[in-house]
């Protein structure tokens, strides 16, 4: 290795380190879980490629009881990491991805977007809308992924996110009103701190957001409750706060009585619709 290569262009531990040479080495989501055909909790998974120009892909999973005569709820999912660290195909999401369709019984999609430092923001939202517009290109049945136009039901869609991917939701949620999304339709189930002008405009009729007690960003996301609530958006919002947990505690400990009751939650408020006509 020429001294070039070893040398070190920035760093922020204990998430990654980059090199001079471009080289970037990440402590957090850089393992990759092999999709899975009928795994032990019913759901099997495959990745697809959106957009082979820049890599962007996402890794799609579906339960065992997925039938075409009677489609599921859709879940589009950006995951957290700071824009700069994670994936779908890391075994935090990729289990905890699992773990909630075989909850709440729904077709998901995990997004990967590009990731800074290579890719600097804006990029990952870029790369998230591209992704969202090609899931909603299945909506009329002619997209090219059969699990999404043979199982997925586009008037139940959900647009989920962590962290960082729960700004993303913010912004792919706003976006859709003034983009065409060819029809698709979806409530907002997870949404983490944003200010923004256009929140009156927020294209989904309900909002789930979870905050926990010792979370750095616990008052961002209190902030964001409150802004949204005095915007004039005239949609349902929901508030659950987790006691003694911090940051993104769910993927990290997702078999504690705490975890498992925020995904009880989750999945209760996406299946609230399911005998409701849209």
């Amino acid at each position: 290795m020429s001294s070039r290569e070893s040398e070190i262009a920035h760093e922020f531990l204990p998430f990654f380190r980059a090199y001079k040479d471009g080289r970037v080495e990440r402590f957090f989501g850089s393992d990759r879980v092999p999709a899975t055909i009928d795994s032990q909790d019913g759901v099997s998974s495959k990745d697809v490629t959106i957009v082979p120009e820049t890599g962007v892909s996402a890794r799609i999973f579906i339960p065992r009881s997925a039938q075409p005569s009677q489609k599921l709820p859709l879940v589009v999912y950006f995951q957290g990491g700071g824009f700069f660290m994670g994936s779908p195909f890391c075994s935090e999401y990729h289990n905890y991805v699992t773990c909630l369709v075989s909850k709440a019984n729904v077709i998901a999609v995990s997004v990967d977007y590009r990731l800074a430092p290579e890719h600097l923001v804006p990029i990952a939202y870029e790369d998230s809308w591209a992704a969202l517009k090609w899931v909603a290109s299945h909506s009329s049945g002619d997209g090219p992924e059969a699990w999404l136009t043979d199982y997925a039901d586009f008037q139940r869609a959900f647009l989920v996110g962590n962290s960082a991917g729960g700004n993303i939701v913010h912004d792919m949620a706003v976006q859709a009103v003034t983009e065409d999304l060819n029809g698709l339709k979806f409530d907002d189930p997870r949404i983490n701190p944003a200010v923004d002008s256009r929140l009156s405009r927020l294209g989904c009729r309900r909002v789930l957001i979870f905050l926990a007690e010792k979370d750095n960003l616990r008052e961002r996301g209190m902030f964001y409750c409150e802004t949204l609530e005095s915007s004039g958006w005239d949609g349902e919002l929901m508030i659950v706060e987790t006691e003694g947990e911090d940051h993104a505690f769910q993927l990290f400990n997702p078999n504690s009585e705490k975890a498992l009751a925020l995904m009880d939650k989750l999945s209760t408020f996406i299946n609230k619709d399911k005998h409701v006509s849209m």
